[in-house]
């Protein structure tokens, strides 16, 4: 069995690829590589996407396609966060504590009574 991680596998077939492929394409010749049956492939999917995305070295691109960072410019892997429009609402006190507490007043004015735990529970 290789020490090689699937990040390294995948960097590997990009690298000899020459071009961009997409994920499942991708993913699928990293699990004939290490030899993965079905089951260990579903169970190994979510990890794998997940240290792709972490990983430098790789650049996800619109439509499922990967390729090496090395091979892409700094616009076509970096999102203009200037062109995201996030509204946010001001929301008075009073009505943030209203939404959090759905109950009427009366209800968290009444005194709490603990029952006492008989001691052989102890």
């Amino acid at each position: 069995m290789s020490n090689r991680s699937m990040t390294d596998v995948a960097f590997d077939i990009l690298q000899t690829q020459g071009k961009e492929m997409t994920f499942v394409e991708l993913w699928g010749k990293v699990c004939t590589s290490f030899g993965f049956s079905t089951s260990q492939a579903e169970n190994k999917i979510a990890q794998f996407f997940s240290a792709m995305t972490l990983d430098v070295r790789f650049a996800p691109l619109a439509g499922g396609i990967w390729d090496l960072r090395s091979r892409r410019t700094y616009n076509e892997t970096h999102i203009d966060t200037d062109s995201i429009i996030i509204e946010e609402e001001l929301i008075k006190e009073d009505d943030l504590m209203a939404s959090v507490f759905d109950d009427t007043e009366e209800e968290f004015d009444k005194p709490f009574h603990e029952e006492p735990v008989p001691e052989e529970e102890f």
